[in-house]
């Protein structure tokens, strides 16, 4: 088998995708030379900190927005910022690899503004239904919600794919299924060892409302995805 010599050690990924992971690419080399004392001088090792303070979402901040009907921009663009912010390396890390990998995928069937949308809705949604619980409290930091979106979007085309081709359909959302088990295991473990109000993350009720909002942005912004449906319905 002969190997095309002007081929790209890597397979390409859709622009839009590094126009998402870029943002959080940089972030992460930013404060971590700043940690590193690379850049910055002493103040820097703080940068993560004070990125966390000014760009991770707080539910008790739109809490306090919505009771008192004020909505100051340092509030709105944390519904979107918190996606480019994480708590350590490895946090961004598992992010951005879910985000190429899925974004792959998905932005070769999608057009680049409806991935786009997909992350940014699915991101927005995220932080909404974060909130929306009340014992919440933490920051939520990390664009996981984000990259749940994506796996709506995969998960949906999977989905086309196992109607068209009379497969078992549940096999569609068997990734985001192993996902929020995992997920499920580590919470119900926090509660038993610190109980509810400490031990319990609820980051997870923000990945899962970015799953939905993938699956169902899917049937306006994939292509055909409206009219699938419509023939899946009258099928």
């Amino acid at each position: 088998m002969t190997q095309d010599p002007n081929a790209p050690p890597l397979n390409p990924l859709p622009p839009v995708v590094w126009l998402i992971a870029l943002p959080i690419i940089a972030m992460e080399l930013v404060v971590n030379a700043g940690a590193s004392g690379v850049v910055g001088g002493p103040d820097a090792i703080g940068w993560r900190v004070q990125a966390a303070q000014n760009f991770a979402f707080s539910p008790d901040y739109l809490r306090e927005m919505l009771a008192a009907g004020v909505y100051p921009l340092d509030g709105l663009w944390r519904l979107v910022t918190y996606a480019m912010v994480h708590r350590d390396v490895s946090h961004a890390l598992f992010v951005v690899v879910i985000l190429l990998a899925l974004g792959k995928f998905v932005g070769e069937v999608y057009r680049w503004w409806a991935v786009l949308a997909t992350y940014v809705v699915a991101t927005v949604v995220g932080a909404l239904a974060y909130a929306a619980v009340p014992l919440a409290h933490a920051a939520l930091m990390g664009g996981y919600p984000g990259d749940y979106g994506l796996i709506g979007a995969y998960s949906f085309l999977l989905w086309v794919r196992m109607v068209g081709s009379g497969g078992n359909q549940l096999r569609a959302f068997s990734l985001i299924g192993f996902l929020l088990a995992f997920q499920v295991v580590i919470a119900v473990f926090g509660t038993v060892v610190y109980g509810l109000e400490q031990g319990t993350s609820w980051e997870w009720v923000a990945d899962l409302a970015g799953f939905v909002t993938g699956f169902v942005l899917a049937f306006v912004v994939s292509p055909g995805g409206w009219a699938r449906f419509l023939v899946r319905m009258r099928g």
